[in-house]
């Protein structure tokens, strides 16, 4: 009878342990979940960015003469907003790509105003294929086309949006400086031949009827 209760002691003290050591466990976890989000975060604020001198010295001022800065709301775009997610999964893989960066900043790839100039074109051809790749989702955590007053915009902006949404384009095909200077663009005058964006980077083809004749109206309209 001894032997059997103590037994069962036993038992139950294999599951106090075992209790409490998930508490134990869930209690760490919360402290390292915390920990990480925290840590995280403040590798998501517009200070951090502005925490290298590539940021400082090249594309802040530029950023800081858009609308995305200063307007009559106040409200404001920071650089997380457009660069960063904001959905945990697809969060997490821009920072593990963002290694990358790291990289480039700690060997130096652009770390005068002259080298990165010569990379400009690169840079913004990767932040341009990614925001094409999403369907523009940085811009339309703010912006909703399903929420356009089309009677608010010009003629010219709204035969734009509604044509080149219903033809499957999306708002980084159009609005590429829309916060940045452009780089250069290929043309025969002014800028070496290939050292420039294509043209038919800058301006996506208009590939419908509908497209094409709203800017035949805006020109007439013009006239």
């Amino acid at each position: 009878m001894l032997n059997w209760i103590k037994a069962k002691w036993e038992k139950i003290r294999a599951v106090r342990l075992g209790f409490w050591g998930l508490v134990g466990m869930f209690v760490l976890g919360i402290i390292f979940w915390g920990g990480f989000n925290t840590a995280l975060e403040m590798t998501n604020t517009e200070k951090f960015c502005l925490s290298c001198h590539e940021m400082a010295d090249n594309v802040f001022p530029e950023y800081q003469e858009t609308v995305h800065y200063t307007n009559r709301s106040g409200v404001r775009a920071t650089c997380p907003d457009c660069h960063v997610p904001h959905e945990w999964g697809p969060k997490m893989i821009r920072k593990i790509q963002a290694s990358k960066e790291v990289w480039g900043k700690l060997t130096g790839t652009i770390n005068t105003r002259e080298k990165f100039l010569e990379k400009r074109i690169e840079l913004a051809q990767h932040e341009w294929d990614r925001m094409k790749a999403n369907d523009s989702k940085a811009c339309r955590n703010c912006h909703n086309y399903e929420y356009f007053d089309y009677m608010e915009q010009n003629r010219r902006s709204a035969n734009a949006h509604q044509s080149g949404l219903s033809s499957g384009m999306t708002c980084i095909d159009c609005h590429k400086g829309i916060a940045h200077h452009l780089p250069n663009v290929s043309q025969s005058v002014g800028i070496k031949a290939g050292s420039g964006v294509a043209s038919s980077v800058m301006h996506p083809a208009r590939n419908n009827a509908s497209t094409a004749s709203f800017v035949e109206e805006d020109m007439a309209g013009i006239e």
